[in-house]
């Protein structure tokens, strides 16, 4: 389709008014498009020679090139490694780009945005490797961001232009102004020079380039409620010029699910037979998630997102909401397939890369997202799993947690019994499994009223059943401990100075540490496994005592360290165990010194699995010594 630059006037006359559309710039437009169709045949014939044949092949054999309409069908873009890094506190480095890039190409998403070449060395870095590393079907999958060319020059003559083309992506994303307002006071140019932006820069790399292109029309949602001649005007010279995909922006995230809705059938009405139409929203308002739904259902066809919602401000839509959303409450097909079942591990990979702590209470693949503590939720998910939850969890990859808590009912431990593989028959054969589960539950409301909680520590609720099981036996036992703290200056801030300045003048005597300034103590009697200490297979179990003093840069620290100096001997499973978190938290500060204090501690093994266990007393170290043994024990009987 040639660009009719009388319609463009058209539209400019009727939205700026005759005295603004200033004609010698008409003339200039008009001049500058008939040169662009006079080159445009000798441009596209050696198109071929600017772009490699593997790259041209993949974008004419490409069934995104198709039209697509939702809600029946939805492209996915995700633009985590672009947009998402914007986020407060969010970076990543080149290797993690590679790495997310290709863990989403292999959950099933359609479009990678992976950042903006033009725009800072690591992302030129990352297309560079991505075109050594990636195989030709992951490459397929890249988008490279950038914008329309500067006002009042060529695109040919822009810099970051071609820094789009040299990162030989196949797909671009170009961000355009389409508000009128944000033209004159922000980009500071006229409406009519905008669009020939636009113009320009799209039939320059589809034309000239044979690229694939989106235009990201940013503003599109507040522009088309101030004018929407001018945003549609917009819409239409990127149409003109080629492009593929108009992405419609709710960029400062303030609009509503309704007026989504109808600025984006409009724009479906207008265009849906010659491009795609998508959809990129913002958090601000909380409505990102729904707002894209709502465009899907008024025609847009590729949805834009990050994974996990990550993004400036409030962040993006979040695509680990909207993609089982819409394929299971909306029925919808996603072009090239979405593994759904992958949904949580995908989610939790991507916050590890970046360094970010899952939301627990995120939808779908949170900790949280299906977990239950009422004692009557509880006993009807018993009956059926469906009465408290909107969809299976397994088909998102995650799973059911019952919770214990005061709020908890019988059914919720007789639930976790099942789940641990606790015997329930006494020694007489009787089935005991209520009864013991609501003394239980008893003691878990005593401990709860006096500070505990198990939500987040369901070791300790293992081990508090496992301990009210017939024929327990711990596997080890603490006789005492002690510990002791000591240096030669309280004020710690000043031991930290005087040591630094030592360092600073060339001290070599003193350590780059602060060293121990705690020293524990620890008896602990085990098992003897010592096969030579029995005389025969029927001789009764022996126990062996060790005593063990250790050093630390804390007395929790110098605890942790002794008890497993202690254990491990007779227990080497232990030697990979870590300590990865410690909290506390006062639970009545009114006592002052005298409060009690809530203690949680987080483990790790070598197999990176974690767990976590709670214990309160009016003394701290009681309080963590108890935390400490009851997640050494839990190691032993789970994960030796």
């Amino acid at each position: 389709m040639r660009f009719s630059i009388a319609a463009w006037t058209a539209v400019c006359l009727s939205t700026m008014g005759a005295q603004a559309f200033v004609q010698p710039r008409v003339g200039a437009i008009s001049r500058h498009v008939s040169s662009m169709h006079a080159s445009l045949d000798k441009q596209a014939s050696s198109s071929t020679t600017k772009t490699d044949d593997w790259i041209q092949d993949d974008i004419e054999s490409q069934a995104p090139n198709d039209i697509v309409i939702g809600p029946d069908q939805v492209l996915i873009y995700d633009t985590t490694l672009r947009d998402g890094t914007q986020g407060e506190s969010i970076s990543a480095s080149c290797d993690d780009k590679v790495k997310i890039a290709k863990r989403l190409m292999a959950f099933g998403v359609d479009y990678v945005e992976a950042g903006w070449p033009g725009s800072n060395p690591k992302d030129a870095e990352f297309f560079d490797r991505a075109s050594m590393e990636f195989t030709a079907d992951q490459f397929s999958k890249l988008v490279a961001f950038g914008s329309t060319r500067r006002k009042f020059m060529d695109a040919k003559d822009d810099a970051q232009v071609q820094a789009l083309l040299d990162s030989k992506a196949p797909t671009l994303c170009l961000v355009a102004k389409s508000h009128a307002w944000q033209v004159e006071e922000i980009l500071k140019t006229t409406r009519a020079e905008n669009l020939e932006m636009i113009y320009d820069t799209v039939q320059y790399l589809v034309r000239a380039h044979g690229r694939r292109v989106f235009v990201d029309l940013e503003h599109f949602y507040d522009g088309y409620a101030a004018d929407p001649e001018y945003a549609l005007a917009c819409c239409r010279a990127a149409v003109d010029a080629g492009a593929s995909c108009l992405v419609l922006c709710d960029t400062n995230g303030g609009s509503m699910p309704w007026q989504i809705h109808e600025a984006t059938e409009q724009v479906v009405a207008a265009f849906s037979d010659k491009s795609t139409v998508g959809v990129h929203t913002h958090n601000d308002c909380g409505m990102a998630v729904a707002n894209s739904l709502m465009a899907a259902k008024a025609g847009a066809g590729l949805i834009q997102g990050t994974t996990n919602g990550i993004g400036e401000r409030t962040g993006n839509a979040n695509l680990c909401s909207i993609i089982p959303s819409l394929a299971l409450h909306v029925n919808t097909k996603f072009v090239n397939g979405i593994d759904l079942q992958d949904l949580t591990t995908v989610s939790r990979f991507v916050d590890e890369l970046l360094n970010l702590t899952p939301s627990s209470a995120a939808p779908f693949v949170g900790a949280s997202a299906f977990a239950h503590k009422g004692g009557l939720h509880v006993a009807a998910m018993e009956r059926n799993p469906l009465s408290y939850q909107h969809i299976d969890p397994t088909i998102v990859g995650n799973e059911p947690r019952f919770l214990i808590s005061e709020l908890s009912g019988r059914q919720s431990i007789m639930g976790k019994m099942k789940e641990f593989g606790v015997d329930s028959e006494d020694e007489f054969g009787v089935d005991n499994t209520s009864e013991r589960a609501l003394a239980i539950l008893d003691r878990v409301k005593e401990l709860e009223s006096k500070g505990y909680t198990f939500e987040g520590a369901e070791a300790s609720v293992h081990l508090m059943i496992v301990h009210a099981s017939r024929g327990y036996c711990s596997p080890f036992s603490v006789l005492d401990y002690s510990a002791q703290v000591y240096d030669t200056n309280i004020d710690s801030s000043t031991r930290v100075l005087q040591k630094q300045q030592q360092r600073n003048n060339g001290n070599s005597e003193v350590p780059s540490a602060l060293g121990p300034t705690a020293r524990a103590t620890i008896k602990v009697r085990t098992l003897n496994l010592d096969d030579e200490a029995y005389d025969s297979f029927d001789a009764p179990l022996q126990y062996t005592e060790n005593l063990v003093v250790s050093d630390g840069s804390g007395p929790i620290d110098a605890l942790a360290k002794a008890l497993k100096q202690a254990l491990v001997p007779s227990h080497p499973s232990l030697k990979g165990l870590e300590l990865v978190d410690y909290k506390v938290r006062i639970l009545d500060p009114e006592s002052a010194a005298g409060a009690s204090t809530r203690v949680m501690i987080e483990f790790r093994n070598d197999n990176d699995e974690t767990w976590t266990t709670v214990s309160v007393d009016r003394n701290i170290i009681s309080a963590s010594v108890n935390a400490l043994v009851d997640g050494f024990e839990y190691a032993l009987i789970e994960h030796a």
